[in-house]
C-alpha cells in the first residue's frame, strides 16, 4: 500500500505543475486523501465489512468533496486534479494512469444490478465536468473533453467533445499529434484549443458553403442585368444572409 501512496504521488508530479513537494502533496493534495481513504474502504469491502467500508468512503466525501464507492475498482498512478464533485460509482473500473479533473461523474444508467458503469482503461484522461455514464468502455489513451456527456464508447486514442459527445481526431495525423504533445508533457484537461465540436465544424462548412453560393447568385444577378436580361423582382428580393453573424452564434 505504501509503495502505491509513493506511485500515486509521483504521478501528482508528472501531471500537475504546481506542485512543489512531497510534504505538500500528501497534506494539500484532496485527490490524494480521497484515494487513501479508498483504498482503506475498498479493502474493507472486500473483507465483507460492508458497512464500516461505506463508513469510510462517507467520511472520505465529508472531508475531500470527493465520492468514490468503496467497490469500484482503481488502477495504479490514478490521479484527480482539485477534485470537488468527482462520483465514482459502485461498478466503474479505472486501469493504471488515469486522469480526473474536477466535477466528473462516473455514473450509471440504469437502476439494474451489475455492471452499470464506466470502465476506463490505461491512460485516459476525463476533463472537468464530463460526464461518462453507463456500463461503456474509455479505450486506452482517450481523452473525454470538458463538459462532454458520454454514453456511447470511446475507441482507443481518440478523444470525445460535446453533449451528446462526438468523437474527433480520430486519425492517423491525430494519433501523431497527441504523440507530439507527449513527449513535450502531460495534455491536461483532455483537449487542445484547436480541436472543435464536429457538429460546429460541420455547420460551419454549411455556412461557408451557403455564403459562396449566395456571392455567386449575386454575380450572376448583375451580370444578367449587365446583358440586359430582366430578372423577376422575387429574385433579387431574396432575404439578407449574414453567414458572420450565423458563425458567431454557432460558437
Amino acid at each position: 500500500m505504501f509503495r502505491m501512496l509513493s506511485e500515486d504521488i509521483r504521478a501528482v508530479f508528472d501531471r500537475d505543475p504546481a506542485a512543489r513537494s512531497f510534504w505538500e502533496v500528501l497534506t494539500c493534495y484532496p485527490g490524494i486523501h480521497a484515494l487513501i481513504l479508498h483504498r482503506l474502504a475498498h479493502w474493507l469491502w472486500g473483507c465483507r465489512l460492508r458497512w464500516l467500508a461505506r463508513f469510510v468512503g462517507y467520511l472520505a466525501r465529508f472531508l475531500t468533496g470527493i465520492e468514490i464507492h468503496p467497490a469500484a475498482q482503481i488502477g495504479r498512478r490514478f490521479f484527480i486534479d482539485h477534485g470537488m464533485g468527482v462520483v465514482i460509482g459502485e461498478t466503474a473500473q479505472i486501469g493504471d494512469d488515469v486522469t480526473l479533473y474536477h466535477g466528473v461523474t462516473l455514473g450509471g444508467t440504469s437502476w439494474n444490478k451489475g455492471k452499470r458503469h464506466p470502465t476506463l482503461e490505461n491512460g485516459v484522461v476525463v476533463g472537468a465536468g464530463a460526464m461518462v455514464l453507463g456500463p461503456i468502455t474509455i479505450a486506452a489513451g482517450a481523452k473525454v473533453g470538458s463538459n462532454a456527456v458520454v454514453t456511447k464508447p470511446v475507441p482507443a486514442g481518440a478523444t470525445a467533445v460535446g453533449n451528446p459527445a462526438r468523437v474527433i481526431d480520430h486519425s492517423e495525423q491525430g494519433r501523431q499529434r497527441e504523440a507530439q504533445a507527449e513527449k513535450m508533457g502531460f495534455s491536461a484537461y483532455a483537449v487542445a484549443g484547436d480541436q472543435d465540436d464536429p457538429l460546429v465544424k460541420a455547420i460551419h462548412g454549411l455556412l461557408d458553403h451557403a455564403a459562396e453560393t449566395d456571392r455567386r447568385l449575386d454575380s450572376l444577378l448583375r451580370e444578367l442585368t449587365a446583358q440586359g436580361v430582366k430578372c423577376d423582382e422575387e429574385v433579387q428580393a431574396a432575404d439578407a444572409f449574414d453567414p458572420k453573424y450565423l458563425s458567431k452564434i454557432v460558437d
